[in-house]
């Protein structure tokens, strides 16, 4: 069994597994090398009628899977939260942090402030790692709780859905192994959900452009 490799979560540990991986990704900072859209997708194919063969017959409950993965997602967003309004500032106050560290913090709050928190976090979703740390960076800067909540569980919903959708309609085409098409899919994922920011981007640089 291996814990980062999404064919292992799927197959060795069940719904069960794959529920709580998901959990760990978005609210658990150990869950920065956890997998996430790969999971998603993988447990999607598992839990479509002809595509668990591909998997070594791994199948998953349908409507288990629909149903637990937006709640898991949405709760490990919860606490994240909590976990770096409660401890992150001495978490992330450190200067010389790799990962977490003063200069995340900042950047968080200009990110936030630019874009809200609505963008912020349905973005977010999306990219691995960042889905991650935004979450307890949100409890650091204090966004506001009811606004968090909102967007945590919508942002949630969106992408365990969607990933887990196309798991679902492919699972059903899909010939010889899975890991063909992983990474194709996955950067297509990704790629689509940076767009918006990309186009923020340009409006920005063509406005200073215009100024200057």
């Amino acid at each position: 069994m291996n814990l980062f490799n999404a064919h292992s979560i799927v197959a060795d540990l069940g719904l069960i597994g794959v529920l709580g991986i998901i959990f760990a990704e978005t609210g658990l900072l150990i869950g920065l090398a956890f997998p996430g859209d790969s999971l998603l997708f993988i447990a999607g194919v598992a839990a479509s009628g002809s595509g668990a063969a591909i998997l070594g017959q791994a199948h998953l409950s349908t409507v288990g899977l629909v149903i637990g993965a937006p709640i898991a997602a949405t709760l490990g967003g919860l606490v994240g939260y909590f976990f770096g309004e409660k401890y992150g500032r001495k978490l992330f106050d450190r200067p010389d942090g790799r990962v977490f560290n003063h200069e995340k913090v900042v950047g968080t709050e200009k990110w936030l402030r630019k874009y809200g928190p609505g963008k912020a976090l349905l973005f977010a979703r999306f990219v691995p790692f960042v889905r991650t740390l935004i979450n307890p960076m949100c409890g650091v800067v204090g966004v506001d709780k009811k606004k968090f909540f909102f967007y945590n569980a919508l942002g949630a919903l969106i992408w365990t859905e969607l990933v887990i959708g196309l798991g679902l309609i492919l699972g059903e085409k899909l010939k010889g192994s899975v890991d063909t098409y992983l990474l194709p899919i996955i950067g297509v994922i990704i790629f689509a959900s940076l767009v918006p920011v990309f186009i923020e981007i340009f409006r920005e640089w063509q406005t200073r452009k215009h100024y200057k």
